[in-house]
């Protein structure tokens, strides 16, 4: 998922969009620990997109902010 399509979320969505990213981490973390894992890549990948929008959260609540 890149940065294009996550600005394009409302900030429910983005809320749910990391829950749902924050239980897939968990789940692989818990894959990883038993040996099932695949592709430890995807670890990363999850990471970051964990990031990306916890970013766009960030701006989109300094955005709101600066404009109330």
């Amino acid at each position: 998922m890149n940065a294009k399509e996550i600005r394009e979320l409302s900030l429910a969505e983005l809320n749910e969009k990391l829950a749902d990213l924050k239980d897939q981490l968990f789940k692989l973390r818990f894959q990883l620990a038993i040996n099932q894992l695949e592709n430890p890549m995807s670890i990363v990948a999850v990471k970051k997109d964990i990031a990306r929008v916890k970013t766009i959260i960030r701006e989109t609540e300094i955005k709101n902010s600066n404009n109330a």
